[in-house]
């Protein structure tokens, strides 16, 4: 069977992307430059407004933004409907949306621990649900959820047990979807980043507190946001087809195997 090639005219939706310093708008960015039209989705009107233009004037793309909580079907419904009357079919969809949670075990609530779980777990359930039945009637589709090293180690520098098991439903759900989706053209797979330069983890990693997270990484260094990017794109793109339900780590040696 000969590799199916990516549509010349093919949108990725990007979840998460209006922060400035996210991965999510580096991603967006990143695809954008290589030739996909890009629909941003994130929780504050404003900020994908904002965002869908800055993209669109950097790239020369064709970007559009729609509001939705991730979390609530109605909402992704809706916002997908949009981005999908303005932009090519979606080939491709990258779930960066979610929420960090510092407090430990034995100081957290079930509504601590719920509001997790929805935006993170159920809020990529949600928007994968969403966009599949479109990717296997066209025979072709690409997602990339993520994942975290806290998921493997149970926590990491800042978040701690609800975000732990959310990225690990994450991962399951994924690799139930790479199965399942597999036969119809459709790959699913997780990154798994450990400390990333983004603002997720209680704001900006300063000079005080770099340490705290270059401590225990062996490369010496923060990821960035165009290192993940360009692990996606790889995955995106038509030569990711044959890999599906894996869970790729980019971590900077912090898990080995």
């Amino acid at each position: 069977m000969n590799l199916k090639p990516l549509p010349a005219e093919r949108t990725v939706i990007v979840t998460g992307a209006a922060s400035e310093r996210g991965i999510g708008r580096g991603v967006a960015q990143r695809l954008a430059g290589a030739g996909w039209s890009v629909g941003i989705v994130d929780l504050h009107a404003e900020a994908v407004d904002s965002g869908a233009r800055e993209l669109a004037e950097a790239t020369g793309a064709t970007i559009a933004g729609a509001a939705a909580d991730v979390s609530d079907e109605r909402a992704v419904d809706a916002a997908l409907s949009s981005l999908e009357a303005e932009l090519p079919p979606v080939t491709a969809l990258v779930n960066l949306a979610g929420i960090s949670d510092p407090t430990p075990f034995l100081e957290s609530t079930l509504a601590q621990w719920e509001r997790v779980m929805r935006i993170n777990a159920t809020g990529t359930y949600v928007t994968c649900r969403r966009v599949a039945p479109g990717m296997v009637e066209r025979g072709l589709g690409r997602i990339v959820n993520f994942s975290s090293t806290a998921a493997q180690t149970g926590g990491g520098n800042y978040s701690k047990s609800a975000y732990a098991a959310s990225k690990n439903a994450i991962e399951g759900l994924t690799r139930s979807i790479a199965r399942e989706l597999a036969p119809h053209g459709v790959t699913a797979n997780v990154i798994a980043p450990a400390s990333i330069d983004t603002d997720i983890m209680g704001g900006r990693i300063t000079e005080e507190r770099l340490p705290q997270f270059v401590g225990a990484l062996p490369v010496g260094r923060l990821g960035t946001v165009p290192e993940v990017a360009a692990l996606v794109e790889l995955l995106v793109g038509s030569e990711g087809g044959f890999m599906t339900g894996a869970t790729i780590n980019l971590n900077g040696g912090l898990r080995i195997g």
